[in-house]
């Protein structure tokens, strides 16, 4: 029995990080990630200090991606991450930083 194939199945991720995750590159080093991982969606600082971000790709892709956010970048600090799959049709063209 074989299962989706995880190179083509494209997944959609909501992703909400909090920390030391603003005034730290943070958004311009996750734009660089997703561009070279391939990944698709955009990213955003919000009023409270965090950021949030929509991720969509190949599901090995996602993956990479989402585990790079987890540990963030050395400047950053990491202190709770929360992610979960929408099912949405939108597929996004690029990845952008809002």
């Amino acid at each position: 029995m074989s299962g989706p194939d995880l190179d083509t199945r494209i997944e959609t991720y909501y992703v909400r990080v909090r920390g030391v995750v603003q005034g730290v590159g943070f958004r311009h080093h996750m734009v660089r990630k997703a561009h070279a991982l391939g990944v698709r969606g955009w990213v955003a600082n919000l009023d409270d200090g965090s950021v949030e971000a929509v991720v969509q790709g190949a599901a090995n892709q996602v993956d990479l991606m989402l585990e790079w956010l987890r540990r963030g970048l050395p400047l950053a600090r990491v202190t709770d991450f929360h992610s979960e799959e929408r099912h949405i049709e939108k597929r996004y063209e690029r990845f952008e930083q809002h």
